[in-house]
């Protein structure tokens, strides 16, 4: 497509019943970060970047019938499972960076009892933060720890998410926006470096509270 930059991207051969979920290159999401610091969310969903991205991830067989049905917000086209596994691949050497065991960001005010009406609005607000501040300022570690291909993982189908949500939100959900206040101060509570770690150390929590809204 002319003057669009289309990412690279790879697949891993499997039986034609097993969904997939596309990992683009990190590089690829790394180019795209500063698309996040645009101002309104509607730029970045217009952007070249993310409508290859979403056309690619549409044109796949396999991932629809797979999805998130967070409230009146749904998102085709996700492979937990997958998600779950990227993270699995780096967890022990995530969470050692932890050292501050006393502290959690997803804690039980932010995550537990979430209603329908809330969690469309919770987990947008939650995968945007990952992406503009975790995910862009965490890169260098990545890097070293040599974990790009589940970080790409993670953080493009995090990207894709968010994009669906995007275009799903009417208004603010009042209470969504004061449990992700809670996740926000803990998080700037910290030193940058300590919170880095963690938030990256609860990717899991994350997924797992994702999980109460997939639907095969």
């Amino acid at each position: 497509v002319r003057g669009c930059a289309v990412f690279p991207f790879h697949r891993k051969t499997q039986a034609p019943e097993v969904s997939q979920t596309v990992s683009f290159t990190s590089a690829s999401f790394l180019s795209a970060l500063p698309l996040l610091q645009m101002g309104p969310w509607l730029q970045m969903v217009a952007s070249p970047y993310l409508i290859v991205t979403l056309l690619l991830w549409s044109s796949l067989p396999g991932l629809w019938g797979q999805e998130f049905q967070f409230g009146p917000c749904r998102v085709e086209g996700v492979a937990l499972p997958r998600l779950l596994e990227a993270f699995r691949t780096v967890k022990e050497t995530m969470q050692i960076q932890d050292n501050i065991t006393s502290v959690r960001l997803l804690q039980r005010e932010v995550l537990q009892d979430v209603s329908d009406a809330e969690s469309c609005y919770l987990v947008h607000d939650l995968l945007k933060f990952y992406l503009s501040t975790v995910f862009k300022n965490y890169s260098h570690k990545i890097a070293e720890f040599k974990m790009l291909p589940s970080f790409s993982t993670l953080a493009n189908n995090f990207l894709f998410i968010v994009s669906k949500l995007q275009l799903s939100m009417s208004r603010l959900n009042d209470s969504a926006h004061r449990r992700f206040l809670l996740f926000k101060s803990t998080f700037k509570q910290l030193e940058m470096e300590t919170a880095l770690s963690k938030a990256f150390g609860e990717v899991d929590i994350l997924l797992t509270w994702m999980g109460k809204f997939y639907r095969l």
